[in-house]
């Protein structure tokens, strides 16, 4: 995909990798629509602010109508509460599914017939290392992650005759305010990790592994659980 004056949705847009991926697609001269449950929180200069929390339906159906020129979705909104999933608060896992995983299915359902309608585009859904690796005390995060992989896959097959292309990012520890007690020489920084991104799309990559970590665990899929 060209990303050279398209038109893109940036949930979670306000800080982190969001603000990072809104700034780089305004550089390579698209359209951006940073999307934030509190608008008022975009900084962007040239970004149009948008609302759109990804948990409230009508919230969502109304940036859908506003972003009606939209030819690229990006799910980044995202949360981990580091709940574990045999002694954690059940609302707190709950909570996790409908951001990491609900959210993004009901932002691209959304959306998608605007894309469509605009002759196509994309998709970029994203996800994590933990998606396939699956720590006891991230366990809620790492379930709806692995839950948004699969949702990604099914979705890929079922837009692909409506010309639009849907592509996973994967990733380890950033250096944002999610990964703020991780130490700093095992985390990548988000502008990377955003340039990455960015030309996946243009590839029309269906996954990005965004570090070197995340692309072992991938070539690791195939050995005995603990192997990886």
């Amino acid at each position: 995909m060209e990303l050279k004056d398209a038109v893109a949705v940036v949930t979670g847009a306000n800080r982190g990798l969001g603000r990072h991926l809104a700034a780089q697609l305004m550089e390579r001269g698209a359209k951006v629509y940073a999307a934030a449950r509190r608008p008022e929180t975009v900084d962007l200069p040239g970004a149009v602010p948008l609302r759109l929390d990804v948990t409230d339906a009508e919230s969502i159906r109304a940036a859908a109508r506003t972003a009606s020129d939209v030819t690229l979705l990006v799910n980044n909104a995202g949360i981990s509460t580091g709940t574990p999933l045999m002694t954690g608060s059940p609302d707190m896992v709950r909570l996790e599914m409908e951001v990491n995983f609900f959210g993004p299915l009901a932002v691209t359902r959304a959306f998608a017939p605007v894309i469509e309608s605009n002759g196509g585009g994309a998709v970029l859904n994203v996800l994590s290392v933990l998606s396939w690796l699956h720590p006891a005390d991230l366990g809620a995060y790492a379930a709806a992650k692995a839950a948004a992989w699969a949702l990604t896959g099914a979705v890929r097959e079922e837009l692909a005759p409506r010309d639009i292309t849907v592509s996973a990012l994967h990733v380890g520890y950033m250096d944002t305010d999610m990964a703020v007690g991780v130490p700093a020489h095992q985390k990548t920084a988000p502008a990377e990790v955003a340039a990455q991104a960015l030309a996946g799309i243009e590839r029309g990559l269906p996954e990005i592994l965004a570090d070197e970590t995340t692309r072992h665990v991938k070539r690791s899929l195939a050995a005995s659980p603990n192997a990886a």
